[in-house]
């Protein structure tokens, strides 16, 4: 296939099924409008939040009447939460309206307190406070209904009102059902009498709505009769003994009334149903032969664009974080460098794919041609370090031995006092000499072949700090360090003092202390200066926990990549800390390997 630009690909992938929809859902719109989009709403909201409410209310109506007589409540409990639950599941997926959605979650909301009212009756609520606990949450579900009905025919629409007025008038009689349970105290009477005269409201309203074959049902019965009289007598303050047989006799026959209702109902809104379906089955039809082509079209360049890109992005990848990294590392550690390969080319690929690939083959050249050129001016920077340092180290050495021997010989307080100086200072010159070999990952000429005491190894430190003066050294424990680790255990703490001294006031105190701990010596070195945020802590103490590469740009950092190198060298575990005074606290951990007990000391 010939190579064409990806603009071509993507507008051949996208307008034909643009097209295709847009005249598919344009002649639907024009065929059947809104009835079809309601239609489809209708049979929705019913199988997820209508028909899963109703039997809600229908476990809770028989909860409400068990809690009040005082029954086992378990099971009725436990199939009330089931058809909860499955309220839930089935209305919380489902995307309702505006209109609705408060509607839905005042009824989530109202059940929430489910709990609450079962506890509130097991301890002992009265009869009538539990019942309207339970009518709060039926009364906010007929709320929802009345937002549910959207059947397109006007007619169809009046009598759908009318059987839910039905249902909530059966609502009511439940209610007075589980009223008479217990006898008729004033407030349950009260109640009673109250719930009748909306009931028969709502009857009355319901039934006038109704058409005659609608109605049929709820056709005058005995019972009925019976169930009005007794109403009667309740307001009248009567308390009839044989109330309950009364009222679930007239129960069994308002819910055969209602089942047959809605059986009525749901036979005229099928042919109805059935004829926007058609419009809609027949508009579908039309569209889906475009739609079948415009996906078979879509597919084939979409399932080789998809295979381009994939491939691609894998090639990348690899070279990212795997060939491109290796080869770096390789470069750094002064390895002889693998091929780390290339991008494989695509010929027949889409031409902007294949200009990527080159390019990141480019990519890939220049970045190792830098990481070599940095390679090798890091190894040059280092060879020039260590050169020099060699260099320094040599006559700083013979400057040591020259004046110990005028050391010796002098005998004027005055100028012994000004060669001491000087040897001082020479001592810390061959430190920061001895700082360059360190960082060109040489090691320094100095070494001793026996143990030395852990306290002159910290005198030997402070020797080589300038203001050695303000630093206290408290007492040691009787230890030595094998002499393998001595030159750079001394030449750590040092390096940790002169930081102590350089970055608090002149006028406090650094203190050195050393104990035995677990697994070594701990020695710590703390100042009173300012100290540093969390931030810096944790980047230093990220630093020193692993090998520091020494960054040429950040030399003021010198003696905390020296105290790096030696630290991750001799396996010294270095940490710092806030200090309680303020400052920083330096903890430097000396490995059991390196201790010698008891300590020995030679002349």
């Amino acid at each position: 296939m010939r190579t064409r630009p990806i603009r071509f690909q993507v507008v051949t992938l996208v307008v034909p099924p643009l097209i295709a929809l847009i005249a598919l859902w344009a002649l639907a719109a024009g065929l059947t409008g809104v009835d079809g989009l309601r239609l489809l709403q209708i049979n929705a909201i019913t199988n997820a939040i209508a028909n899963p409410s109703e039997q809600v209310i229908i476990e809770l109506q028989h909860e409400r009447l068990l809690t009040v007589a005082g029954s086992p409540l378990d099971v009725q409990r436990a199939e009330t939460d089931k058809a909860v639950a499955t309220f839930r599941g089935l209305a919380g997926d489902i995307d309702v309206d505006e209109d609705l959605r408060p509607h839905l979650t005042a009824v989530f909301d109202q059940l929430d307190d489910l709990p609450a009212i079962r506890t509130e009756a097991d301890q002992g609520a009265t009869r009538l406070r539990v019942i309207e606990a339970y009518n709060r949450i039926v009364d906010v579900t007929f709320r929802m209904y009345d937002t549910m009905i959207l059947v397109p025919d006007t007619p169809i629409y009046r009598q759908a009102r009318a059987v839910t007025s039905l249902g909530q008038a059966k609502e009511l009689l439940a209610r007075q059902r589980a009223l008479i349970v217990g006898g008729f105290d004033p407030p349950a009477r009260a109640a009673f009498t109250d719930a009748a005269a909306t009931r028969r409201f709502q009857y009355g309203k319901a039934l006038s709505e109704l058409d005659a074959e609608l109605a049929a049902p709820y056709a005058p019965t005995q019972a009925q009769a019976n169930f009005l009289a007794l109403e009667d007598k309740v307001a009248k303050g009567e308390a009839p003994p044989d109330a309950q047989v009364v009222v679930d006799l007239y129960w069994t026959e308002v819910e055969r009334n209602q089942v047959a209702s809605v059986e009525r109902l749901i036979a005229r809104v099928i042919p109805a149903a059935i004829g926007v379906l058609l419009r809609i089955g027949l508009t579908g039809g039309l569209g889906l032969i475009a739609i079948v082509m415009t996906v078979i079209i879509s597919l084939r360049f979409t399932r080789r664009l998809t295979r381009e890109l994939t491939q691609l992005r894998t090639a990348a990848l690899n070279l990212a974080h795997v060939r491109l990294p290796r080869a770096v590392d390789q470069l750094q550690q002064g390895q002889e460098l693998e091929e780390p390969g290339e991008v494989p080319a695509m010929p027949d690929a889409i031409l902007e794919i294949e200009h990527v690939a080159k390019a990141l083959n480019s990519v890939q050249s220049t970045a190792i041609e830098a990481a070599a050129g940095q390679v090798r001016l890091r190894k040059g920077v280092g060879l020039v370090f260590l050169n020099l340092a060699r260099r320094s180290q040599s006559l700083l050495h013979k400057q040591l031995t020259q004046l110990d021997t005028m050391e010796r010989r002098e005998e004027n307080p005055e100028a012994l006092e000004d060669l001491f100086r000087l040897d001082h200072l020479t001592t810390r010159m061959r430190r920061h000499a001895e700082n360059l070999i360190i960082l060109s990952d040489a090691v320094p000429g100095r070494g001793w072949r026996k143990p030395v005491p852990m306290l002159d190894v910290v005198r030997g430190a402070l020797a080589e700090v300038e203001d050695y003066g303000r630093v206290n050294v408290l007492p040691m424990p009787a230890v030595s360090l094998t002499g393998a680790a001595v030159a750079d255990v001394t030449h750590l703490i040092a390096e940790l003092l002169e930081n102590a001294t350089i970055f608090s006031p002149p006028y406090t105190k650094v203190y050195v202390r050393a104990e035995p701990g677990r697994g070594g010596v701990i020695v710590e070195v703390e100042d009173r200066g300012l100290g540093m945020n969390a931030g810096e802590f944790a980047a230093m103490n990220e630093r020193l926990a692993g090998p520091m590469e020494f960054n040429l740009a950040d030399s003021d950092r010198l003696g905390l990549f020296v105290v790096g190198r030696l630290a991750h060298r001799n396996k010294i575990a270095v940490t710092l800390r806030p200090s309680p005074y303020g400052g920083t606290t330096a903890i430097v951990v000396i490995p059991e390997s390196m201790i010698e007990r008891p300590a020995t000391v030679e002349a």
